[in-house]
């Protein structure tokens, strides 16, 4: 194959397998080292500029004689543990076993079609997960319950939302709106002896913990640029939760202090 046929697709896939990589939620640092880990199984070099919406790759050979770039959109697939670890595992096979473009191509679009878990599936999980939180708080039996109904119902609203393509920030707050209602009528009627456990932790499934890790991580790590993106992306989502909050105190009455 032309080096600048065989340098201009390999740029094109890695493009790509890097905006995948940050679309699952994967670290900056390791999405670089993923990528440069391919690139040199091909017998190139990589370098990488990361956005919060784009990824610039440029891609040369060791001469740096021929030199290809492409600027490749980071797709909204939404976080997925089990995409970032197998197309991590992708990058040392292809590495340690040299496989040809065409089937790094092939398993990779194996990986990232494969179907996610049902969302019935999910949606039952988050409300057991963040009824147990809620437990860890000390709240009780009848505070957990609540919590589960509260979770239940928002988290169902954000997929609903999120499916009709609303912006992420609306979800948000509509999402806490809807679950911290839900959470307050231990408040409101009186139910159990530890409401307060109830409304504090019925919003918890909406923390967006991977974000701030990564952010802390990458700024770390020295990608200022790409950590501080998604530490603001992060706070604005934790402002919307606490709008939805306010909402459900303002409309209820309630007072927390």
């Amino acid at each position: 194959m032309d080096i600048h046929a065989e340098l201009k697709r390999v740029t094109m896939f890695l493009a790509d397998y890097a905006a995948t990589l940050m679309a699952v939620g994967v670290q900056t640092s390791r999405v670089v080292r993923n990528t440069g880990r391919m690139a040199e199984s091909f017998g190139f070099q990589s370098h990488m500029l990361i956005f919060q919406r784009n990824v610039i790759i440029t891609v040369n050979d060791d001469e740096k004689e021929h030199t290809y770039t492409r600027v490749q959109k980071i797709p909204q697939l939404g976080l997925n543990f089990a995409t970032n670890m197998n197309l991590s595992k992708l990058s040392w096979e292809v590495y340690d076993n040299h496989m040809s473009l065409d089937e790094l191509e092939t398993r990779f679009s194996e990986i990232r079609d494969r179907p996610r878990e049902s969302p019935w599936t999910v949606l039952l999980l988050v409300s057991f997960a963040n009824a147990c939180f809620c437990r860890l708080f000390t709240g009780d039996i009848v505070a957990m319950a609540t919590v589960w109904l509260a979770t239940f119902v928002g988290f169902f609203i954000r997929q609903q939302l999120m499916k009709r393509h609303w912006n992420h920030l609306a979800v948000f707050t509509v999402s806490s709106f809807a679950a911290s209602m839900i959470g307050s009528t231990g408040y409101l009627f009186g139910w159990g002896t530890t409401p307060d456990m109830a409304l504090g932790t019925s919003m918890l499934y909406l923390v967006p913990g991977v974000p701030l890790i990564n952010g802390v991580m990458d700024i770390i790590d020295g990608h200022v640029l790409a950590g501080f993106s998604r530490l603001v992306n992060a706070c604005m989502l934790i402002i919307c939760i606490a709008l939805g909050l306010s909402f459900t105190l303002l409309i209820t009455g309630i007072s927390v202090m």
